[in-house]
C-alpha cells in the first residue's frame, strides 16, 4: 500500500523525484548506469548559497555528475584553518580538489542575499538571530575592508556610519565583493595554490542577478565583475 503523505511540500518534492526517476531511470537510464558504475566525473566544484532561489544545478541546466556542489550561507570560503575542527566547506573543497581532480572551482554570489544582508546589518550594530550566522558571515569581513574601504582610510564614527548606510543602498556590491574574497581565500589552501600555479585549476567568481537572470563574473584581466549576456 503507497505511503500517504499529508504534506503538501513533500508530496511535490516526492513527485519530482519521480519525475527524476521516470527520466533518468527509465527513459534514459545509460547515463546514470555510467555514473553509478564509473563513478562521479565532475569537471567543476561549485560554492553556492544555500539560497532556496538560487539552485545552482536548476539554473545552471546542468545534468548528473557535471557539477560537485557544495552550498552554504552566502556562498563562502572561509581561509585555510587546519585546526582539527570542524570545516564542511573546507571538507567540500578539499574532496573536490584533491580526490575529484575538479578543473573548475566557481563561488556563485547572488543578488538579494540574506546573509549579506545580514553583514551589512552587523555594520550598523544589529546582530543577527542565533549563535552561527554572526561568526560565518563575517568572513566576509575582511573582503569589505579590502573591496569596499573609504577611500581616505580614516575611521571616524561618522565615516563608519556613513558606510552602513552607503553598504544598505548597494547591497549587490557588497555581494561581490564577498564573492572576491572568497576566490581571494580559496588561494589560501596550499593544495589549490599549486594547482592554480601549475595550470590545471582555474578559479572563477560570478554573481548572479536574482531580478533579471543576468550573470556576472570577475574579468581575469581587469578584476572586475563584468556582465556575459548582451
Amino acid at each position: 500500500m503507497p505511503l500517504t503523505v499529508p504534506h503538501g511540500a513533500i508530496r511535490r518534492l516526492m513527485a519530482g523525484i519521480k519525475g527524476f526517476r521516470a527520466r533518468y531511470y527509465e527513459k534514459y537510464p545509460e547515463s546514470m548506469r555510467m555514473l553509478v558504475e564509473q563513478g562521479q566525473k565532475p569537471e567543476v566544484l561549485l560554492i553556492g548559497c544555500s539560497d532556496s532561489r538560487v539552485d545552482p544545478a536548476l539554473i545552471t541546466q546542468a545534468e548528473p555528475g557535471e557539477l560537485f556542489v557544495v552550498r552554504n550561507v552566502a556562498n563562502l570560503v572561509p581561509p585555510h584553518q587546519p585546526d582539527g575542527h570542524y570545516h564542511g566547506t573546507s571538507a567540500a573543497i578539499e574532496y573536490a580538489v584533491r580526490v575529484l581532480e575538479v578543473g573548475h572551482v566557481v563561488v556563485l554570489g547572488h543578488a538579494q542575499c540574506g546573509g549579506i544582508r545580514g553583514l551589512i546589518g552587523m555594520q550598523s550594530g544589529e546582530q543577527p538571530p542565533g549563535d552561527f550566522i554572526a561568526p560565518w558571515v563575517s568572513i566576509a569581513q575582511s573582503a569589505c575592508e579590502r573591496f569596499l574601504a573609504p577611500a581616505n582610510g580614516e575611521d571616524t564614527q561618522g565615516e563608519r556610519e556613513a558606510s552602513a548606510a552607503w553598504l544598505q543602498e548597494s547591497p549587490h556590491l557588497v555581494e561581490r565583493a564577498a564573492v572576491r574574497g572568497s576566490v581571494e581565500n580559496l588561494m589560501t589552501f596550499p593544495f589549490i595554490r599549486e594547482r592554480v600555479e601549475a595550470g590545471t585549476l582555474h578559479l572563477h567568481g560570478w554573481w548572479f542577478d536574482l531580478e533579471t537572470g543576468d550573470l556576472w563574473v570577475i574579468d581575469p584581466h581587469t578584476a572586475a565583475f563584468v556582465p556575459v549576456f548582451d
